[in-house]
């Protein structure tokens, strides 16, 4: 099973979370192509390592459950630690390892995926924002699964994510809107969470919440003005968030670049940056080769 959102970062609640299901395999099958997994009902149990849980609902689609662990917080922190393994797509050929799924200003264990747009920000990067005069915040969200595999369960995400908003990221934000400058979200769950932290008043507060909005392209951004983030495939919810930002047009010749450069999508993919005040583009590998795109 994976594990693909909570309703609250708080280390004592790990022990009630959402499941999806999945049948035999590995990371070397795409998630789609998988056996079916069994039926499970209210009351099955489930095991992780040492650690047991039952499931205690079902969320309106027979693969995706709510479960309780039947240990304390610690001990399932714990078995998370030695017997689980990280969300992984089969563009990744080797099994991943937990360290590997964390990005370089990581602090909390909250995401169940990778952050892939983190990736791409390191403390030399932080450095040379600094030097420009760039300031840069943090803040905790709980990031939740780009693709499940079953398109009936892609078309309910995102599901919600949690956040907590320290009260200096809010104030900064909040003082730089007031200058009339930039906010620049690194990955598309800073996007939800800034945005659902602003709500109608368009000022970001700070503390814990739970980011439930869908953004797309009816949608009105009120905080952020720039985005850089993973790439991602039409028709997924992160794909939808991109259409907040530009118009379809440009996502379609986005769309093309990424093609023809066989860019890679999801975690562990390749970086896109996209600019709604200038209405551009960037996508770059990892190893450092980027495209622009002009309107």
């Amino acid at each position: 099973m994976r594990l693909p959102g909570r309703d609250s970062i708080l280390p004592a609640t790990i022990d009630r979370v959402s499941a999806i299901v999945f049948g035999e395999g590995d990371h070397r099958t795409p998630t789609e192509r998988r056996t079916p997994p069994p039926v499970l009902r209210p009351g099955d149990g489930l095991a992780l390592g040492p650690v047991t849980a039952r499931v205690t609902g079902i969320l309106g689609h027979s693969r995706f459950v709510t479960v309780e662990f039947e240990a304390s917080p610690s001990r399932v922190w714990e078995a998370i630690a030695r017997h689980g393994r990280p969300v992984q797509y089969a563009h990744v050929p080797e099994p991943l390892a937990v360290w590997d799924t964390w990005t370089a200003l990581a602090a909390r264990p909250v995401a169940f995926e990778p952050p892939s747009a983190g990736f791409a920000l390191t403390w030399a990067a932080v450095a040379a924002l600094t030097a420009r005069r760039i300031r840069f915040a943090t803040l905790t969200h709980a990031a939740g699964l780009s693709s499940t595999g079953d398109s009936s369960l892609d078309a309910r995400l995102p599901l919600d994510e949690p956040y907590d908003i320290p009260r200096s990221t809010a104030r900064l934000v909040n003082r730089a809107r007031s200058h009339g400058r930039r906010i620049v979200a690194i990955g598309t769950s800073v996007v939800r969470a800034l945005e659902h932290a602003a709500g109608a008043t368009g000022r970001v507060r700070a503390g814990h919440g739970l980011a439930t909005g869908r953004l797309g392209p009816g949608s009105r951004l009120q905080v952020v003005d720039a985005l850089l983030s993973g790439t991602h495939e039409p028709g997924t919810s992160h794909y939808q968030l991109l259409r907040a930002f530009v118009p379809d047009a440009i996502l379609t010749r986005i769309d093309a670049e990424l093609e023809s450069g066989h860019y890679r999508s999801h975690e562990f993919g390749d970086s896109l940056f996209i600019d709604r005040a200038r209405r551009s583009a960037f996508g770059g590998r990892r190893s450092g080769r980027k495209a622009q795109l002009e309107p």
